[in-house]
């Protein structure tokens, strides 16, 4: 298989002996038996710091309270925080089906690297290739119990970890996490170009940190700059799912391991306006 390849031979340009004689097949990594996983979505960023593993964990949630059956499949290695997010302290284990993912308050099923570590402080001092080995075998190990939507959270850039994802998950899209700031139309292209490379459809963009809503005047404050993501959306030609404010109750309650209790209008909305792409 050609590391160029996109795993759909209909548009890929790619040399590769998988291509030649007979129809085109199915190159992502299979589900183990017992699974079934039946929209996959990852979150992604042209850089570090703006909000992904966030936006991963409201959009669980949000699609979960709409009734579905989600779950977390959190592939970025070396900085795993949706464990801490969701107050989850326990432990995955191996059955006859695989790896049982654990499950948070509200039923959503979560694997990540700190579940299986024995202290979630150790550090991963892994490279490349074996940070993209565990992130294929948390897709085809684990036993994903008749999941409707599976939001897989991944580190930023464009390296081997959100490659693999892209090559050996069967994404149904991918959402941009962007901040408000300057640098906002780089965080996008780089974004949009790997999708395109990739042939993956973006489902939209949700700009996180947008603005800060004063609690005694409700007058919006805008700390970053004003938002360029309208702009940066106009050229590439993609949608803007919600624009998350600074919000010190929702940070609260990541850190209190308390997210599944965040009321965000914002992100239920964009929740909704995926929910009308992939139906």
């Amino acid at each position: 298989m050609s590391e160029e390849c996109t795993h759909n031979c209909e548009t890929c340009g790619a040399a590769c002996s998988s291509r030649e004689g007979g129809a085109p097949e199915d190159m992502h990594d299979k589900l183990n038996d017992a699974s079934s996983v039946r929209h996959v979505i990852g979150v992604v960023s042209g850089k570090g710091g703006v909000g992904k593993s966030l936006v991963t964990s409201l959009m669980a949630v949000m699609f979960s309270r709409r009734g579905y059956r989600t779950a977390i499949l959190d592939a970025d290695i070396t900085g795993p925080s949706i464990p801490k997010a969701f107050g989850l302290n326990e432990r995955a284990y191996g059955s006859d089906n695989g790896i049982i993912p654990v499950k948070t308050h509200g039923g959503i099923d979560v694997m990540s690297l700190n579940l299986l570590l024995e202290h979630d402080t150790d550090p991963v001092v892994w490279r490349g290739p074996i940070l993209a080995g565990t992130v294929k075998q948390f897709w085809t190990d684990v036993f994903w119990d008749n999941i409707d939507y599976m939001f897989v959270d991944m580190p930023p850039g464009t390296g081997d970890v959100p490659l693999t994802v892209f090559q050996s998950l069967p994404l149904d899209g991918i959402i941009i996490v962007t901040s408000p700031q300057e640098l906002v139309s780089m965080i996008v292209e780089k974004a949009v170009k790997m999708a395109k490379m990739m042939d993956i459809p973006i489902l939209g963009a949700v700009e996180n940190m947008s603005c800060f809503v004063c609690p005694d005047c409700g007058k919006k404050h805008y700390p970053f700059g004003e938002s360029r993501l309208e702009k940066a959306a106009q050229q590439y030609g993609i949608d803007i799912l919600a624009r998350l404010p600074i919000d010190p109750a929702a940070a609260k309650a990541c850190d209190e391991g308390k997210i599944e209790t965040i009321i965000s209008e914002e992100a239920a909305e964009a929740a909704k306006k995926i929910e009308e792409k992939l139906v």
